[in-house]
């Protein structure tokens, strides 16, 4: 009764899309664990309400940092999903593919098989996108995963994308297209007014197949081996420690922070790491865990002289109660989009070959958790880093597997960090700054109009920068010595088990994390099960003529004026 053919261990972004897949083929027994329970709640459906999951226990396993010297010794959040649906239930719902470099990059680093023409296909696949056209050759219509784009009510919206014009930047009618570099609609996976997650995308269509089995409040403790070859689980569910046999594979899905912790339980990992926590060794393979990559912002927050436009109007007790109300009644108003319906992506300076700074426009000023909203009108930009040259490290805290693992980014670590960010914040205060802006600006709020020096705006980052909640690379793709998984995803020298989560990207995309991560689940699948899409070698946007700090009327300089 424990036995079947695969186990996938994590219901998240990349497991619910393994869930599907695997069990497409009905001789196939697949079972699903996952430490969360049901995604049927009310504020994880509606879009607008995405803080609440991800300030609730029973949605997150509201992992957080140890102090982070370079930022002021200050712990930093790191949501993790533990629900049906993984992260993709608790996200912002943000859909970006990555800039076609970044999985260039992936094959040079010794991914093969893993450059932008190899992958296009599966982001194809995955996609159903409503306002593509039929021959769109960049773009998905028959995925099941519904991507959409925001009505740009507000007219921040227009008014922000106005600006970034007037400022010289490139406009794009596709940021998951032909052309990532620019401003144009940011994507989101909702579809009729409620989130479509993996777990209602991937996991709800396949349910009722009667070769998948989905367990839930299921905590995997560690994986068992026969030798060097992976046998099932032991975990903890229904109350009781249950054992679970897998015929064929045993499939890690549990993420950046989870995967590697799961691995080192479970006797993968650095000699030195095992033997501090007497661990008995499995396979010694000292990447496990390192490579830790992630995101940082800051918002960049400017009054709004007119009131009634900024969002920040509905964030009180009655008016989220009108707001919940009509969404719950009709699936539409502000409660049926996450708000971030415009977006950008910049070079920090002409030197660097394609984007490393993203923004994110939100018509009011908040925190991304819902937290600190401005005691007047805003709106806000959240910009920061892409392409960070730092790294971290996610090590066992205790061999107890309830025990939450230590997690150390080491953000802003290196000095290409904080030359991007100023110039991040600078870039951002041009485009404020623009006439579109004219009749909407008051002061800036925050960083504030006198912190304007490098060693003030370092400052400022360094008490205020913030996780975008992008960690991945902790069990890294590709070859060498540091490397943990082969381009199959497959553990070196363990046989029947595989890591199928963003900690096996070899290097961070530019961009949010939930779409790439299922692009790579379908990926994975089909190499499961001895299939492939043939490559799509595509065209992709060079850049601009014109870049930062020479661009005709540009007021822009990365140094400090």
């Amino acid at each position: 009764m424990n036995t079947y053919d695969y186990i996938i261990v994590g219901a998240g972004s990349a497991g619910c899309v393994l869930a599907n897949r695997l069990s497409e083929d009905d001789r196939t027994s697949v079972l699903l664990l996952e430490a969360g329970g049901s995604d049927r709640h009310t504020f994880i459906r509606m879009p607008a309400a995405f803080s609440l999951p991800m300030n609730d226990s029973r949605f997150n396993w509201f992992y957080s940092s140890e102090p982070e010297s370079c930022l002021s010794n200050r712990t930093l959040a790191c949501p993790r999903g533990k629900v049906l649906g993984g992260s993709s239930s608790i996200n912002g719902m943000v859909y970006v593919r990555g800039h076609p470099r970044d999985f260039d990059r992936w094959r040079d680093s010794g991914a093969e098989g893993w450059s932008h023409a190899d992958v296009l296909p599966y982001f194809r696949k995955a996609e159903r996108a409503l306002f593509a056209d039929d021959d769109d050759p960049y773009r998905g219509k028959d995925g099941l995963l519904t991507v959409t784009r925001g009505r740009r009510d507000n007219p921040l919206y227009d008014v922000f994308l106005e600006a970034t014009e007037e400022a010289g930047h490139a406009q794009s009618n596709d940021l998951n297209g032909y052309q990532q570099e620019g401003f144009g609609d940011l994507e989101m996976t909702i579809v009729n007014g409620v989130r479509c997650s993996t777990a209602r995308a991937y996991l709800a269509p396949a349910f009722q197949r009667s070769n998948l089995t989905v367990i839930p409040h299921a905590y995997v403790e560690r994986v068992a081996f026969a030798g060097k070859r992976a046998t099932g689980v032991h975990c903890r569910a229904r109350g009781s420690r249950v054992d679970f046999t897998a015929r064929r594979e045993v499939l890690l899905a549990t993420g950046a922070i989870g995967s590697p912790q799961l691995l080192l339980l479970s006797g993968i990992g650095p000699e030195t790491e095992l033997s501090a926590h007497q661990i008995a060794p499995v396979q010694l393979l000292a990447g496990v865990g390192q490579n830790l990559m992630d995101h940082l912002e800051i918002y960049l927050q400017q009054a709004c002289s007119i009131k009634s436009v900024s969002l920040n109007k509905w964030l009180h007790p009655v008016g989220k109660a009108i707001i919940g109300a009509q969404w719950l009644l009709t699936r539409s108003g502000l409660g049926s989009t996450n708000h971030f319906e415009v977006d950008g992506f910049v070079r920090s300076t002409r030197e660097v070959p394609w984007p490393d700074i993203q923004f994110h426009f939100l018509p009011a000023a908040v925190a991304y958790d819902g937290t600190n909203p401005a005691s007047v009108g805003g709106y806000q930009v959240h910009v920061g880093p892409m392409l960070s040259p730092s790294r971290g490290v996610v090590r066992l805290r205790s061999a107890d597997p309830s025990k939450h693992p230590v997690i150390r980014f080491n953000y802003m670590s290196h000095p290409e960090d904080w030359q991007v960010f100023r110039s991040a914040i600078r870039l951002a205060r041009e485009i404020f700054s623009q006439p579109a802006f004219d009749k909407f600006r008051e002061a800036e709020l925050s960083p504030g109009s006198s912190i304007d020096s490098d060693a003030k705006i370092d400052a400022f980052v360094r008490n205020n920068a913030v996780s975008a909640y992008h960690p991945c690379g902790t069990c890294r793709m590709g070859c060498g010595p540091d490397a943990v998984v082969d381009p199959s995803c497959r553990v070196y020298g363990i046989e029947n088990l595989r890591v199928v989560d963003a900690s096996v990207f070899p290097h961070i995309t530019n961009g949010n994390l939930n779409a790439p991560t299922i692009m790579l689940a379908e990926k994975i699948a089909d190499a499961i099960k001895g299939q492939q899409l043939p490559a799509q070698l595509e065209p992709h946007y060079p850049g601009p003529r014109s870049l930062p700090g020479q661009r005709p009327g540009s007021s822009f300089t990365p140094e400090a004026k």
